[in-house]
């Protein structure tokens, strides 16, 4: 088999470019980046932007920059996906972008959260201080007014006085006292008429008493009780007392009596006593809340006559007791 190369001549090169037609010269590309715009709008700029433009090349250029554009930005996207950390690309934005937003919701979440804490907090420490010092006015404001009403019920201290004393009987006889010391033997019954008053406009009163005692000097010789009793509000009552003694020894200790002559004439003696007893008086405001209290101490200086037994003795006109 031959060489089948051919060389071509000189002559025949040049005959080749004789016959070819002149290119034209290479016009300058525009662009058009913005997709945008419309069809029209891509022809003017290519048409009017090219200085060699022409009705006839019309199509050419207007097809090739379209191509082109898309073509490249088709591979710079795809390279941008391929190398994101290279090209700086929208995934690695995004995720950045993601990222932070997330962060800053956890920061704003967190600063809401401490917010609604503070808020509780501030709420609830108002409500105790509220509730604290609505307990505190309450209880000052209850103690005032407990205090009022004490302090202006002592003005109404009860009224009592001892109208008189009655005395039965009186006797004298020998015998002998729980050991059997012979001694004289006193045997003495007397009644005893208080008058008491409540004055108060608000408030009754518990009266109780201790026991009425008759005594010369230290020696007692008799003793009785009084019944306790409700006074109410602005009245009164009489109160009537037993006071009495049987077989009290007397050791000698009363000399009048002392003696057989002395028993004789019992009806004639004249023995001096004294009658004391202590009132109270307890009155209950508010329930139990305030409990005002008035102590009156008695203190009656008589004397017992024989011949006056069964007749009462008037202690008002000869004011013989005294009251503190």
């Amino acid at each position: 088999m031959g060489v089948a190369m051919h060389v071509k001549s000189d002559s025949e090169v040049t005959s080749i470019e004789a016959s070819t037609p002149p290119r034209s010269p290479r016009r300058p590309l525009y662009y058009v980046q913005s997709p945008s715009h419309s069809q029209q709008d891509l022809e003017k700029m290519s048409y009017g932007s090219s200085p060699f433009g022409s009705p006839t090349h019309h199509f050419q250029y207007h097809c090739s920059p379209i191509h082109h554009s898309r073509e490249s930005s088709t591979s710079r996207f795809s390279a941008s996906l391929k190398n994101p950390r290279n090209s700086g690309g929208i995934g690695g934005g995004w995720r950045r972008m993601q990222r932070k937003y997330d962060e800053v919701g956890d920061e704003v979440e967190e600063d809401e959260e401490g917010d609604d804490v503070e808020d509780e907090r501030d709420n609830g420490g108002q409500v105790k201080f509220y509730v604290v010092c609505f307990l505190f006015s309450f209880v000052l404001l209850f103690t005032v007014f407990s205090l009022i009403l004490w302090a202006s019920s002592l003005a109404y201290k009860p009224k009592i006085i001892v109208k008189s004393i009655s005395f039965e009987t009186f006797n004298v006889q020998a015998g002998m006292d729980a050991t059997g010391v012979p001694t004289d033997m006193l045997t003495l019954n007397s009644t005893v008429m208080i008058f008491y008053r409540n004055p108060a406009t608000f408030f009754g009163v518990h009266v109780t008493s201790t026991p009425l005692e008759l005594h010369f000097f230290d020696l007692k010789v008799a003793s009785g009780h009084m019944k306790k009793f409700y006074q109410s509000r602005k009245s009164e009552r009489k109160v009537i007392a037993v006071i009495q003694g049987h077989q009290v020894p007397l050791y000698g200790g009363i000399p009048m009596l002392s003696g057989g002559g002395a028993k004789a004439h019992l009806q004639t003696m004249a023995v001096p006593l004294n009658l004391t007893f202590v009132i109270r008086s307890r009155a209950y405001i508010l329930g139990r809340l305030v409990k005002p209290k008035f102590y009156q101490s008695v203190l009656c200086q008589l004397t017992l006559s024989g011949n006056h037994l069964g007749n009462p003795l008037n202690l008002t006109k000869t004011q013989s007791c005294a009251y503190h």
